[in-house]
């Protein structure tokens, strides 16, 4: 069987194509494209559309090729409204866990959009969506994160939740969490692992 060589030209009338200006309309429906390359375009392209979160998170459920999917989840981390962040809390309830993780890395990247929703994602019923929200503060740079981490500390009944705040805290926080620190200990004076990694984040803030 003879094999078709793509010619310069080829690629160059690809390319032409490829960066011509076209519809919101008509990337909305390359979306759902039999062609993994042609959604991955148009799911590039829909990064400046934020009107298009809705369609982009629908696609999110259904797309199967992970170099789509990486695409998706970077144009809605470049969109970075609140609607596309409040759709992406979704996906941590997932049972794809490295979908999870990738949706961890891209709210990562949207911290103003995330940040409005951290208040209720700390207070997710879900233990392990509370955890997936203090992964994500590890990045989020935001002048919240110390209170946010306190009061987890502070009130989350999770043995589970408030080591992994009380790990990130060690790294984030001031001289200020050691209040804080000392109160966690003691509500949980039986649990070895919490009197080791408060003593470690004690020591880490006093050093500084």
């Amino acid at each position: 069987m003879a094999l078709t060589r793509k010619t310069p030209g080829d690629t160059a009338r690809s390319a032409s194509e490829r960066a011509h200006e076209r519809s919101l309309e008509g990337l909305l429906q390359e979306l759902s494209d039999a062609r993994a390359q042609a959604r991955r375009w148009a799911a590039r392209d829909l990064a400046a559309h934020a009107q298009a979160a809705p369609q982009l998170l629908a696609r999110l459920r259904l797309e199967q090729d992970p170099s789509v999917r990486q695409t998706l989840l970077t144009s809605l981390a470049q969109i970075a409204t609140e609607e596309a962040a409040r759709g992406l809390i979704d996906f941590l309830r997932s049972d794809d866990a490295a979908l999870r993780n990738e949706v961890v890395e891209a709210m990562k990247n949207m911290p103003e959009a995330v940040a409005a929703l951290m208040p209720a994602l700390l207070a997710d019923p879900d233990a392990d969506v509370r955890i997936f929200a203090i992964n994500v503060l590890e990045s989020l740079r935001h002048p919240q994160v110390e209170s946010w981490l306190i009061e987890v500390i502070g009130r989350d009944p999770s043995i589970n939740v408030c080591a992994t705040a009380l790990d990130l805290l060690g790294e984030v926080g001031t001289p200020g969490v050691e209040p804080a620190l000392e109160a966690l200990r003691r509500r949980f004076p039986d649990e070895p692992y919490i009197a080791f990694a408060t003593d470690v984040a004690l020591k880490r803030v006093r050093e500084g």
